[in-house]
């Protein structure tokens, strides 16, 4: 892996997939200028320390839970939202770890996941055709020409709402909020008071037996009161990326410094694409997302440019077929990705191969769906003895009304009620508990 990171203008000469058509490069070249200067959002050594966690997640050690926004809003940088979107991680997290007596690796879905590809450049709504919305830090959400142009102000604007998220979640995670029984508590609290939470008072229980214990003996680690909490977004809009890649004072080596954790899009992943050159370059944990096109051989050539020294922890792979593909279409891939000795974590990104359209007209998903393409990567990895490292999932610790189903049993036509997301449904608190309770049980089997 090379030490020497590419140039701006030699990656826009690979043609990249989904960049902005900002039309004024003077104010492009400012920005890029500006976000040049700005320290680091994140340490390099945090990403070594989350690279050595997910080495863990890859041995079958450790289990990866990532989930946050579809989209992050410049309006949604706020302590409440913030809080909100922690706290159901945190929740889902004990769940998971009791269940799977590892270690749970948190990994938030924030801080950076401001820019969206798009499966169309444009957008037409009776009769006006405009440029689709890309993200906030691409362009704005409203549906009017001035809105719409891209502007490369707004990369500066996600390096600042950026680093607001990670301040309040760097205060929240040390400051108490993370305390272990705290957590279990909001989790009783769901649990006696939700229709859909009496299904899980046994699981419940038996945590509350568990810390009991631990305190009848004494036992108050410092892992009891603060958690490690990571961040990670898409790498997607390069002039941000690239203007915070940045040579490591320690080891003279590059790291992209506004996330820790960085992945590569289904759109995005062709193997003589920029974002997989520049991201070959950085030291960071990454991600590629793998859907159902992928062949095997796929797999084994982003492996190789990736991570030529098949160094652990390095490379995660998130599998988003769908549930009607992933029992037929997993398999041939980690079969072969074993095969072969490449070291990488396996997680299952349950939302992306499933959503449609209502007959509302909204963008939705089936919380069905979502279970059962978990519940198929689980069966996938147990007949193969491989291990299911992880979920990345899109939800809010808000309670919205943007996925269908689950125990609140909501409608399609529930959905306008509370329908907030400015790209991709999520799923809302409760359906996200109830999630973490039901992959519980599967984690328990495997």
């Amino acid at each position: 892996m090379s030490s020497a990171i590419p140039s701006l203008s030699s990656l826009h000469a690979l043609g990249p997939a989904q960049q902005p058509t900002y039309p004024d490069a003077d104010a492009v070249g400012a920005a890029v200028t500006r976000l040049r200067t700005m320290p680091p959002l994140v340490f390099a050594g945090e990403c070594d320390e989350l690279k050595d966690k997910i080495a863990a997640v890859a041995r079958g050690e450790a289990f990866l839970l990532q989930g946050g926004d579809c989209a992050e809003t410049f309006a949604g940088v706020t302590a409440d939202n913030v809080r909100n979107k922690l706290r159901v991680l945190l929740q889902m997290a004990v769940v998971l770890t009791y269940a799977a007596s590892v270690p749970v690796v948190k990994l938030g879905r924030l801080a950076g996941q401001y820019a969206k590809p798009r499966s169309s450049d444009f957008e037409t709504r009776d009769g006006v055709t405009l440029p689709a919305y890309r993200g906030d830090a691409v362009n704005g959400y409203d549906f009017t020409e001035a809105s719409r142009v891209p502007d490369p102000q707004r990369l500066v604007e996600v390096y600042h709402a950026s680093a607001a998220t990670l301040n309040l979640v760097r205060a929240f995670v040390t400051g108490g909020y993370a305390d272990l029984r705290q957590v279990h508590t909001w989790n009783t609290d769901f649990v006696r008071t939700s229709p859909v939470g009496q299904r899980y008072e046994q699981v419940a229980a038996e945590i509350e037996r568990a810390l009991t214990f631990m305190q009848a003996i004494g036992a108050d680690p410092d892992e009891f009161h603060r958690v490690d909490f990571h961040s990670s977004h898409e790498a997607l809009v390069l002039e941000y990326e690239h203007a915070l890649t940045r040579i490591d004072s320690r080891t003279n080596l590059p790291y992209d410094v506004s996330g820790h954790f960085l992945w590569i899009g289904e759109r995005t992943r062709q193997l003589d694409n920029a974002h997989v050159e520049l991201l070959s370059h950085i030291r960071n944990p990454i991600g590629v997302k793998l859907g159902p096109t992928t062949t095997p051989d796929d797999a084994l050539a982003l492996a190789a440019k990736l991570n030529p020294e098949n160094e652990p922890g390095r490379l995660t792979f998130i599998t988003r077929f769908g549930a009607k593909k992933i029992r037929e279409g997993l398999p041939h891939l980690v079969e072969k990705v074993t095969a072969s000795g490449i070291e990488v974590a396996w997680v299952c990104d349950p939302m992306h191969g499933n959503t449609f359209e209502a007959s509302s007209g909204y963008k939705t998903r089936a919380f069905d769906d979502v279970i059962e393409e978990v519940q198929g990567f689980f069966d996938v990895h147990r007949s193969l003895g491989t291990w299911p490292g992880g979920l990345h999932v899109e939800l809010t610790g808000d309670d919205v009304t943007e996925c269908v189903g689950g125990g609140e049993e909501l409608a399609e036509m529930d959905l306008g009620h509370r329908y907030e997301s400015v790209c991709d449904p999520r799923l809302n608190r409760v359906q996200s508990l109830e999630l973490a309770f039901l992959v519980a049980e599967m984690l328990r089997k495997a």
